[in-house]
C-alpha cells in the first residue's frame, strides 16, 4: 500500500484520546507502535478523517486519524479495539 504524505508527519494526541488511552489501557508507545505496523488506511465516515486498522495485544484495533494541513501534523483522534467499538 502507498501511503499518503501526512502519513510521515509528527502526531499531535487529542485530550480525547489522552483520556481514552488509560480507559483502553493502552500508551503513546503502544500506540505509535500500532500505527507503524499499520495495515489498512480507510476514510473515515467522517469527512477529512481516515480509519487506521492495525494490532495490538492480539487485537485488532482501529485508530482515527485527521491530517491539519495548516500545521502539518497528524491528529489522533481516537483509538479502540475494533470488537468494542468507539
Amino acid at each position: 500500500m502507498e501511503w499518503p504524505s501526512w502519513w510521515a508527519w509528527d502526531l499531535e494526541l487529542t485530550p480525547h484520546l489522552e483520556r481514552r488511552m488509560e480507559d483502553r489501557d493502552f500508551t503513546e508507545v503502544d500506540l505509535r507502535g500500532m500505527l507503524e505496523k499499520a495495515e489498512a488506511l480507510d476514510r473515515d465516515i467522517v469527512e477529512g478523517r481516515w480509519l487506521v486498522r492495525s494490532t495490538h495485544d492480539g487485537s485488532t484495533w482501529e485508530i482515527i486519524v485527521e491530517p491539519d494541513w495548516d500545521v502539518d501534523l497528524l491528529v489522533v483522534i481516537t483509538a479502540y479495539r475494533a470488537e468494542r467499538g468507539r
